[in-house]
């Protein structure tokens, strides 16, 4: 299972992808597309070409993850638009995402900033 925690980064590939794509391809992808390191504990999200289904793919450590949400009726709505191959997303648009719900219409407080040291 994967849980995405608010400290966890999460990427989603814009470009949709073929749905029969396993881990090593995913990866691939996440090096080759990207300009990820697969390696690095971020949560990638990818998207199938017909828009029913979304995968996650991630590395804890010791090995990948790789999960599948695929929605019995309906295709998911909201999908990040962006100018290159990749969005980052906060973990809260993620879940939000996972649930299939439409990010666009969630306002979440703003994110927490350090502060910088007082001299």
């Amino acid at each position: 299972m994967i849980q995405i925690t608010a400290q966890m980064r999460v990427l989603v590939a814009i470009e949709p992808v073929d749905g029969r794509k396993g881990i090593d391809s995913l990866a691939r992808l996440c090096q080759e597309r990207l300009a990820e390191d697969p390696f690095s504990g971020c949560v990638f999200v990818f998207r199938s070409r017909s828009g029913t289904a979304i995968r996650l793919l991630t590395y804890d450590g010791q090995g990948y993850w790789l999960a599948q949400k695929r929605l019995s009726r309906g295709r998911f709505v909201w999908w990040p638009e962006s100018t290159g191959p990749g969005k980052s997303l906060e973990a809260y648009e993620a879940q939000l995402l996972l649930a299939a719900g439409d990010i666009s219409r969630v306002r979440a407080a703003p994110m927490w900033r350090r502060v910088s040291a007082l001299k």
